[in-house]
């Protein structure tokens, strides 16, 4: 039994739901023949893995749609194992090189000439070039981006590359320029909306338009956690009402307490009490990048106008180190200690100016 966002996923790009013109862009590209390197960006949620994999079936059929997991394994120039998982077709290759960290240079050299050397044994009717996607492109360390660069030249014969990111800013300008950029925009709230009814009504089910509509919203535009969050809804009460209860997810509510202690109290014994609840977030496989960006939304709620641009200097400080350094927790703590130092001072100037 799958979930509702695996199951009801679109496999061709005449079943997409939303942004049809782009899709209709995308059709003629594979039908051009020139297929160009790729570079799809867009906010989470948004769509862009679907794309990329109705974009597959388009170029090679439904063989790439029998997946395989592959455990690859890669030595450094300093003799240490790397072993990273991959999930294969006969005619592409997907891989998230930044979950090697600072060897990640490495498999992306590595990975790409392996694929590469090998050509379509059967190319009637085929591509003769294979396809490999890279996501989380942006995480990528310079190293890596700049031997990603040299390898699309090297490989163009026999390979593409689909490269998928968030965000385009942290990619260097020698890959974007050697890619055809495509955004994907998040769908609009009144989109995901309908797309929850059409969910709800292939199942089966009656989803009240206001329900759909809160649920759109509080999803910040996100269609596969919109989906997600109907499904538990469904589990959590059926029949629908319009005013029932959107439940959040609990490393949500754990993170909001997380900030609200922060803000209650500035002092090294907090510091510590928050040090074993962020390493909690972190056991639990949540993002460091989301944990930055979920502690900044609710500390700025209790300053005002200066020290919340002062907050959010300190945040985007600590998360650029982040990506520099290797310990999560260390950078978050950080963020954490000078947050506590600057709201404490600002709590002690607004009480001289009372008294």
């Amino acid at each position: 039994m799958s979930l509702w966002v695996d199951k009801h996923r679109p496999k061709e790009l005449g079943k997409l739901d939303y942004h049809l013109e782009q899709a209709g862009h995308l059709k003629k590209l594979v039908e051009c023949g020139d297929f160009p390197h790729l570079l799809v960006y867009g906010p989470p949620g948004a769509g862009k893995k679907t794309r990329i994999m109705c974009l597959l079936r388009e170029l090679y059929g439904p063989g790439v749609e029998r997946l395989r997991i592959e455990h690859q394994n890669f030595q450094t120039p300093s003799k240490k194992k790397l072993e990273i998982i991959t999930l294969a077709s006969n005619y592409h290759l997907e891989v998230n090189p930044s979950d090697v960290g600072f060897y990640d240079r490495v498999v992306v050299q590595e990975l790409i000439k392996t694929c590469a050397s090998t050509q379509q044994l059967d190319t009637t009717g085929q591509r003769h070039f294979k396809v490999v996607v890279l996501t989380e492109v942006d995480k990528l360390t310079k190293d890596a981006q700049h031997a990603l660069r040299r390898t699309m030249e090297k490989y163009m014969a026999t390979c593409r590359l689909v490269l998928c990111a968030n965000s385009t800013s942290k990619v260097i300008p020698a890959i974007r320029s050697r890619c055809l950029g495509l955004r994907v925009p998040a769908p609009t709230v009144e989109t995901i909306a309908q797309i929850l009814q059409c969910v709800c009504k292939k199942e089966g089910l009656s989803l009240p338009s206001e329900l759909a509509t809160r649920i759109a919203e509080k999803s910040n535009r996100n269609l596969r956690r919109a989906i997600l969050m109907c499904e538990a809804c469904k589990v959590h009460q059926y029949p629908f009402s319009s005013n029932q209860e959107i439940i959040t997810p609990d490393w949500e509510v754990f993170l909001q307490d997380t900030a609200s202690k922060v803000v209650e109290e500035q002092s090294p014994k907090r510091l510590l009490e928050v040090r074993e609840r962020i390493y909690e977030l972190l056991t639990h496989c949540i993002p460091p990048e989301v944990i930055f960006k979920g502690l900044l939304r609710e500390m700025v709620k209790f300053c005002d106008g200066e020290v919340k641009c002062e907050v959010t200097r300190l945040a985007a400080y600590h998360e650029h180190r982040l990506h520099l350094g290797s310990k999560a927790i260390y950078h978050i703590e950080a963020f954490i200690a000078s947050f506590m130092a600057l709201y404490k001072k600002f709590l002690e100037e607004n009480m001289s100016k009372m008294f």
